[in-house]
């Protein structure tokens, strides 16, 4: 007799800057978050589809909780929100050296879906780290389904967490096609890596205060043709983001151009264009453009 179909959604919530993106990426086997040493990197909710000869695992990387400042932080806080509320498990990750807050554990105390925490970083850990984190954490959330200790950047304790994971969620048939790796769109794809050079080729307030939008997506046989426009706040980081000469914006569209083309598996022309939307993060309007808010 063969064993019963399982399929479930898996939501993956926690502080920023605490190895969510890392930790999808790594359950799934492919690079479909951005993820970068920078907070706030997830703005979207993501999902990761893996799927095996008796299970489908839905993941949804969620932005980091936070308290929000302006109208895109609440949108971004809405996706965790809601991920939370359709999960048949919730994956709560905390690293290393994180102790229990209030202000954004005390929903997990008594949860109604179970709660597997997960320890990240463990590669870091010195003496009886590991083991003195798990106490302090059984402590403060006694009801949790169990506590993983892993390391997403080195696959540590995955296989053992995947385990529990398959163990925890229902039996139920699959909610996606056997060949879907994601919800989102090629185009998303393609905006979040040019963000992700954005992230990882610029420092402050930059990376914060940009939004890529691909206006044009074309795909031939052998080449994809993009067109991008990558928005900014303010004139002066315009001329950051551009560079003295074009110099920058030419090495985010190179960075970009190679990573798409290891995501995609195909050449790909791209063309980047900057412009200036003034305090885009705080109008719906904007918001709802950029795909954040319902239209």
């Amino acid at each position: 007799m063969s064993a019963p179909f399982k399929s479930g959604f898996v939501s993956i919530v926690g502080k920023p800057n605490v190895g969510k993106s890392t930790l999808m990426n790594r359950l799934v086997g492919e690079q479909l978050s951005i993820a970068t040493p920078k907070a706030q990197t997830t703005r979207h909710r993501v999902m990761g589809i893996l799927n095996g000869e008796n299970f489908q695992v839905v993941y949804s990387d969620t932005p980091g909780i936070l308290e929000p400042k302006y109208a895109l932080h609440e949108a971004m806080m809405n996706y965790v929100k809601v991920s939370l509320e359709d999960a048949d498990l919730i994956l709560l990750v905390v690293e290393l050296g994180e102790k229990f807050d209030p202000l954004v554990f005390q929903r997990f105390r008594n949860p109604s879906t179970p709660v597997i925490l997960v320890i990240n970083k463990i590669d870091q850990a010195k003496g009886s780290q590991v083991e003195d984190k798990i106490s302090h954490w059984k402590e403060n959330l006694p009801a949790l389904k169990a506590i993983v200790p892993v390391s997403a950047t080195t696959g540590q304790n995955i296989s053992r967490l995947f385990d529990i994971i398959i163990e925890a969620i229902p039996e139920h048939p699959a909610y996606f096609p056997q060949d879907e790796l994601s919800d989102k769109s090629e185009r998303f794809f393609a905006g979040e890596i040019i963000r992700e050079k954005i992230f990882m080729n610029f420092e402050q307030e930059i990376p914060y205060s940009t939004e890529v939008v691909i206006t044009e997506f074309k795909e031939e046989n052998d080449i994809i043709r993009m067109r991008a426009e990558i928005y900014v706040e303010r004139d002066s980081q315009k001329g950051i983001i551009i560079g003295k000469g074009g110099s920058m914006l030419k090495k985010l569209g190179t960075e970009a151009r190679e990573e798409m083309e290891r995501f995609f598996a195909k050449k790909i022309f791209l063309e980047t264009y900057v412009k200036v939307a003034e305090n885009w993060r705080k109008q719906t309007d904007r918001l709802r453009r950029f795909g954040y808010l319902d239209n």
